[in-house]
């Protein structure tokens, strides 16, 4: 049975650990890859992180996640609403999904996991898009951190 409450990306990295942490972890060099301007804002478990985000298409939407748990080079997570793209719509009340970076050596590089899960509890009404849409932009997203990781890649 297929489910739609879990997206999960994996790329192998090469790159050592402490290379692709600073990239996950360290919100401006986050922000580089990701598409979010967060100059002077750190990641800061049990805190907000907010940004505008810079990626084409979606500047007018402000990038707003509670970070859950930094567990340095090992795990790096936050909770958000997903495609929270409509400015017209507040989101506040609806449950967020957990997104989950996990970062593990290997020997030609660092295995990067990235899991968002919790899409059952968004609105059945836009539950499909969400899933979707953040589907995709993980895809790029693995992409990005690679570029940012290995311009030459």
């Amino acid at each position: 049975m297929h489910t739609h409450d879990r997206i999960e990306r994996k790329i192998l990295l090469n790159a050592p650990r402490s290379t692709v942490w600073r990239a996950v972890a360290n919100a401006e060099a986050f922000g580089q890859w990701f598409g979010v301007e967060l100059t002077g804002k750190r990641f800061v478990a049990g805190q907000r992180t907010q940004g505008q985000i810079t990626y084409p298409g979606y500047e007018h939407l402000l990038w707003d996640v509670e970070v859950m748990r930094v567990e340095p080079e090992r795990v790096f997570a936050f909770r958000w609403h997903p495609y929270a793209v409509d400015p017209q719509l507040d989101y506040s009340t609806e449950p967020t999904t957990l997104v989950v970076f996990e970062l593990q050596d290997r020997p030609d590089g660092t295995l990067l996991t990235v899991v968002e899960s919790g899409f059952d509890k968004i609105p059945e009404v836009r539950r499909l898009k969400a899933f979707r849409m953040n589907s995709r932009g993980w895809d790029d997203q693995m992409s990005n951190i690679e570029s940012f990781l290995i311009p030459d890649g």
